[in-house]
This record gives C-alpha cells, structure tokens and sequence, in this order.
C-alpha cells in the first residue's frame, strides 16, 4: 500500500462503529509498539490513532483485513462498482449482493482490463489482492491479471 492508502485505511478503520474489538486489539498494539498506556491511545482522536496505525509495519491478519475492507467500503466504491458491474456481478454499490456468486473465468481478464485503464494501477492491484485474500476460491483467477508493473491511466509506469 501507498502511504497514503495506509492513511486512508486507517481513517476508515478508526471511524467504523462495528470494528470494536479490531479496534482495541489495533490500540494495545499501539501502546506497545509506540511505548504508550491502552488509555493514551484510546484517548487520541482518530487522526492520530490513523496516523499512528498507518505507521505500523505490520498488523495482525484479522486487523489487516479489517482495515482494508473497510477502505475499500470508503475510499474505492466506484472501482468495486465498476468492476463488479464488468463481470456482471449484482451489487448493491460495489457490495456483492448474493454471497455464492463466481465470476466467470473468461470476463476476469476484460473487468481487469477495464478497471486497469479507469484507476490507478496501484488502486486496482490493491483490490484485486485483497479479493484473493478475502476468497481466494472464488477470486484465485485473478492472481496473475494484476496490474503492478504495467502502465496506469495515464501512462506512467507504476510500481508497488
């Protein structure tokens, strides 16, 4: 991730009502690694809670995967859309709507295509990894269709 998607994320990690128990497991790994009492963190206001978490270089893999979904909810809605939207998928605003849904193989590589040349290659590489974490079933068709390396939108090559 980016710096700033890290930030992002965080953001929307700390101003998520149901990441509760995310939360505080994210503040005792704060206090630890930052050499602070749970009560100082807990006492922060999200930017700086944001901050501080974004500046950690590793999470646990359930607070990991929190905090990417919940950016991807924020921040990446109309990539989700988009692409969901390629593969004929029914959403309800880039959130799958029937849970049992698989893509077909032959429309991965078009959806990947088309979001490639709408957003940012770093954006896309992020989502379509966090897809073949979150389901590597139904989602393992896209591990080698991600964008990192070839050419954003406007022609720059990028890199992770």
């Amino acid at each position: 991730m980016t710096p700033d998607q890290r930030l992002q994320a965080a953001h929307a990690f700390w101003i998520d009502e149901q990441a509760s128990d995310d939360q505080l497991q994210a503040v005792l790994l704060i206090s630890q690694q930052k050499k602070f009492r749970p009560k100082t963190v807990i006492g922060l206001d999200h930017d700086r809670k944001a901050r501080h978490l974004a500046s950690l270089s590793s999470l646990p893999d359930a607070v990991a995967a929190r905090v990417l979904v919940l950016y991807h909810l924020a921040e990446q809605r109309d990539l989700m859309g988009t692409f969901l939207d390629a593969l004929g998928i029914a959403h309800d605003n880039g959130l799958i709507a029937d849970d049992a849904v698989k893509p077909e193989p032959e429309k991965l590589g078009p959806a990947v295509a088309q979001i490639t040349a709408k957003y940012p290659a770093e954006a896309v590489s992020l989502y379509l990894s966090t897809l073949v974490c979150q389901d590597p079933d139904t989602w393992s068709g896209l591990s080698e269709l991600s964008p990192v390396g070839s050419s954003d939108r406007d022609g720059s090559s990028s890199k992770a």
